[in-house]
């Protein structure tokens, strides 16, 4: 059976080193959850926040069977936890992210002349009540919101920009989750607006927005093309990891 943990700082040192603000957010208690099997003297943790689980601690069977329900990215602390993984999940798709280097010091200047290329037709916004719903409309940009469960939360704690044409979401980027000192950034394009520089815009915009307020805006890439937009905006690749996609 599992439990969820409201004193986060049981678990705490099983975290120790994962440098991965996702599990910040469950820590901290902004948003996600931290699970275990042993409320009282917890061996094992599992953070889970949006559609994204972390395994840390000592490898627990009983943690991985009992998974949120729906789709879920495993990520396994050391190869014993992708071992005992892939037992239980033998048919989980194997995939490869691609961790970017935290602390990146931006050019500010850079970034608003990538916003100066806004194309003509297209609105540069930022997302509030009205945008929110738009959001949840579409797969392609219901993650820029979903995590937070609310408008409410989104409003209070979610920073985002999207760019809209003919008053319909084409691209954007949003805080995936949020942690204390900054949010994980989600950024995505609907297919017939690809490649015309909008996902860099709206980053862009939404990085500057984060500085501002002192935020940090975090990156982790899904895949290459996601590395080389971060390169583009001035982070560092860091290293690859393994995740395990299980429905």
């Amino acid at each position: 059976m599992l439990y969820e943990l409201k004193d986060t700082s049981k678990v705490k040192k099983m975290f120790d080193g994962w440098n991965e603000t996702l599990i910040f957010s469950c820590l901290q208690n902004v948003m996600g959850k931290i699970y275990v099997t042993n409320p009282e003297q917890p061996k094992s943790a599992l953070a889970f926040v949006g559609c994204f689980g972390f395994y840390a601690g000592v490898p627990d069977r009983e943690l991985v069977l009992n998974k949120p329900e729906g789709f879920v990215i495993m990520t396994p602390q050391n190869n014993e936890w992708a071992t005992l993984i892939e037992e239980c999940y033998p048919s989980a798709k194997k995939a490869t992210r691609y961790a970017i280097k935290k602390g990146t010091v931006f050019d500010r200047r850079m970034l608003k002349n990538e916003i100066l290329k806004l194309p003509a037709g297209y609105e540069l916004r930022k997302i509030d009540a009205d945008i929110y719903e738009q959001c949840l409309e579409s797969p392609a940009t219901e993650d820029f919101v979903s995590a937070f469960g609310s408008r409410e939360k989104y409003l209070r704690l979610g920073r985002g920009m999207v760019i809209l044409k003919d008053g319909k979401i084409v691209s954007g980027a949003s805080s995936y989750t949020r942690y204390n000192e900054g949010i994980e950034i989600e950024v995505d394009t609907i297919e017939a607006e690809r490649r015309k520089h909008l996902a860099t815009i709206a980053c862009s915009a939404l990085i500057l927005n984060c500085l501002d307020e002192g935020l940090y805006p975090s990156w982790d890439a899904q895949n290459i093309n996601s590395v080389q937009l971060a390169k583009k905006l001035g982070y560092e690749f860091d290293h690859e990891y393994i995740v395990y996609e299980v429905m």
